[in-house]
């Protein structure tokens, strides 16, 4: 597998923020503009803990394994391989959220004296922390389950851990 690199996920982020930004400034010129959720930064969040969840429990799991420790469960390659692959998904549909939230609480920040639209703009805020939160996440579980001679490699690319 080929590992995430941080300057994709942050050129989705930018990209999908000037669009949005011109996106809402368009918008909002027809007289409407859509709103942000308040389930945004929320969904976004738990999907941070489950990614941090599954990392730090692959994390023991693999600890226990080389340890030899006599309770130790192995960690099957093709559910850490699928954990890596849910990991990156979950990352770049993050940039790609962070980015669009970004780029609308950027322009929402011209009208903060509007009560709905500022708590708009602060849901959009929380959005684009709970994105990063996602991408550090993400980048967490693929540095758990990167093999050791994966390191040697100058991480040409990012094998599930056996």
């Amino acid at each position: 597998m080929r590992e995430l690199r941080i300057r994709v996920l942050a050129g989705v982020f930018v990209v999908a923020g000037i669009l949005s930004w011109a996106g809402a400034r368009l918008w909002n010129s027809v007289g409407t503009l859509p709103s942000v959720p308040l389930a945004a930064p929320v969904v976004l969040a738990l999907i941070a803990v489950v990614l941090l969840a599954t990392a730090l429990s692959l994390r023991a799991r693999l600890r226990a394994q080389r340890e030899r420790r006599p309770e130790a469960k192995g960690v099957d390659p093709l559910m850490a391989a699928r954990a890596v692959v849910f990991g990156q998904a979950s990352a770049l549909v993050a940039a790609l959220v962070a980015g669009m939230y970004g780029g609308t609480g950027v322009f929402l920040l011209e009208m903060l004296d509007v009560p709905a639209r500022r708590d708009q703009a602060v849901y959009a805020g929380f959005s684009v922390l709970a994105g990063i939160a996602v991408i550090a996440s993400a980048l967490f579980l693929e540095r758990v389950c990167r093999l050791p001679e994966d390191d040697e490699n100058n991480g040409e690319g990012t094998a599930p851990a056996a």
